[in-house]
């Protein structure tokens, strides 16, 4: 039984992290738990304990500090060493902001603590404008993946694993092992991959400044949300493909972004006037204070085309668009819930295109619609909250012993496992995630066993960092196109850099994944 500090105690954490760290209380694999906030989110987490069943969480609250800061201010390491030392912790849970990922990760590595760190790795303020803080985010998985090979040197049972849900949930792994036995046959790999991400997030203008949760006024936004996901998982589908002398090397990106000063131009203020009679009164801003608030804002929607290369040859074409401003099902001005997280109309369309070649192709859907019991009484049918299929086509006339299409819903890709029903549902891969954490602290799971280590991040690190390059680049008059090595870093090899300043264009060919 081992004991858990929970770093930022916000509406995911709440959501999804302390329930699997409650029941895993319940199973034998948690004893102590405690938080660690801002003094800001205090009224939130006791209305949360308030609710609560079990037992309360007790938090200690810490003074915000910039997230410039490479080290914690002395002030909060202090608490948080104290907090360690008299609660016996054994495992921190790192789940604030993503900008201050790194400092927490650093923090608890040189103390010896494994680590659960939700997605993404990190981000810097500005990224998307400015070439040298997209460029550090590549530089920051270096730089903690290097301490973490120098603690397990020393502690070889600490593990660094990253929340990235996807790779626990049965539809994907289902669509890997696809991937695999083509490859196996056939020696082709993913010649095309095509993702797409929408979850509704409907901002009324004045929200774009006054609400925080999931800000674009740091300089980023979606590829930062919810989109490192696709940025981990399509490398992670990749490779399943990849056979000697295939290995991807290289990758050239191009992203092209809205930022909410584009989103106040497709709908502006007269129209949201003309759709909501409350929001005059409401709004205290002019279309010209937000469209100069909001000039460098981060992005609200990013389109992003990669291609993916082995010596020198195109392998896979690839895009990954990911979506804040699409259908949503918010129908007010005034939102439910003050953070935008849940209960104000978001909806998930989610889509992957994957073709092998001739061989093989295969769709995955994901689209759902709210609003309680479905019309056509199908909980798992298109537009219900369950919706999913992953449709399979095989090329039947080359080798007649594959199916040439076989569909595979709700009901085919749920399996079992020791811990019992396993949905493809992202809420239960979270589970699963988080759980798979908990055994190997527990000492029920090896290393080799597990899903999302850090050492395996070094590709989703590489395309996020190159989506921002490219934006940033493009804010400063430099190159559309950024490119990235794609390959393992050799021991001594030059981490990556960017020169600040309009025009400049770093070279990252020399950075490795």
């Amino acid at each position: 039984m081992k004991n858990f500090l929970v770093v930022g105690v916000g509406p995911h954490a709440r959501r999804n992290h302390l329930p699997t760290l409650s029941a895993g209380r319940a199973a034998g694999l948690v004893g102590t738990v405690i938080g660690v906030d801002l003094p800001h989110a205090a009224d939130e987490i006791a209305a949360f304990n308030a609710a609560a069943d079990g037992p309360r969480l007790p938090v200690t609250f810490i003074a915000p500090f910039d997230a410039a800061c490479r080290a914690l201010p002395t002030v909060v390491r202090d608490t948080l060493d104290t907090l360690v030392r008299e609660h016996a912790i054994d495992a921190v849970v790192v789940s604030t902001e993503p900008a201050f990922h790194m400092v927490y990760t650093h923090w608890a590595l040189d103390r010896g603590l494994s680590v659960l760190l939700d997605k993404p790795l990190s981000v810097h303020v500005d990224c998307s404008v400015n070439p040298s803080r997209a460029a550090a985010i590549l530089t920051d998985f270096d730089d903690v993946l290097g301490r973490y090979e120098a603690v397990r040197r020393a502690r070889p049972e600490v593990l660094v694993a990253v929340q990235c849900q996807r790779r626990h949930h049965p539809a994907f792994l289902r669509m890997r092992e696809l991937i695999a036995e083509i490859a196996e046959e056939t020696n082709c790999p993913l010649t095309s991959a095509q993702s797409f991400h929408s979850d509704g997030q409907w901002r009324m203008p004045n929200e774009l400044i006054d609400i925080s949760y999931h800000s674009f006024d740091q300089g980023y936004g979606k590829c930062a949300h919810s989109g490192y996901h696709f940025f981990d998982i399509v490398p992670w589908l990749l490779r399943a493909g990849e056979t000697p002398g295939k290995e991807l090397d290289s990758v050239e990106v191009h992203a092209n972004f809205s930022r909410p000063s584009d989103f106040l131009a497709q709908l502006d203020l007269d129209d949201y006037a003309r759709l909501f009679p409350e929001f005059e009164a409401a709004n205290p801003y002019t279309q010209t204070q937000l469209l100069t608030a909001t000039e460098s804002f981060g992005e609200v929607d990013a389109f992003v085309s990669m291609v993916y290369k082995s010596g020198g040859r195109t392998m896979t074409l690839g895009s990954i668009n990911l979506v804040h401003n699409g259908f949503s099902q918010r129908g007010r001005f005034i939102p439910a819930r003050a953070n935008l997280y849940k209960g104000n109309g978001r909806v998930r369309h989610e889509s992957h295109i994957l073709q092998q070649g001739p061989f093989q192709a295969i769709h995955f859907h994901s689209l759902q619609t709210l609003g309680g019991e479905e019309e056509n009484g199908d909980a798992y049918g298109i537009g219900s909250q369950g919706h999913i299929e992953v449709h399979v086509f095989r090329n039947s006339g080359f080798n007649s012993r594959w199916k040439k299409y076989e569909t595979l819903d709700y009901d085919a890709l749920t399996t079992t496992s020791a811990s019992g029903l396993e949905e493809p549902t992202q809420s239960s891969s979270r589970r699963r995630a988080t759980q798979e954490f908990l055994e190997y602290v527990n000492g029920l799971r090896n290393r080799e066993e597990m899903s999302s280590e850090l050492v395996d991040h070094r590709r989703g690190s590489t395309l996020m960092a190159g989506a921002y390059l490219s934006a940033a680049q493009q804010w400063v008059g430099g190159s559309s196109v950024a490119q990235l090595d794609f390959r393992p870093q050799a021991d001594g090899a030059a981490p990556p850099s960017a020169e600040r300043g309009r025009g400049s264009v770093p070279n990252l060919m020399g950075v490795s994944l």
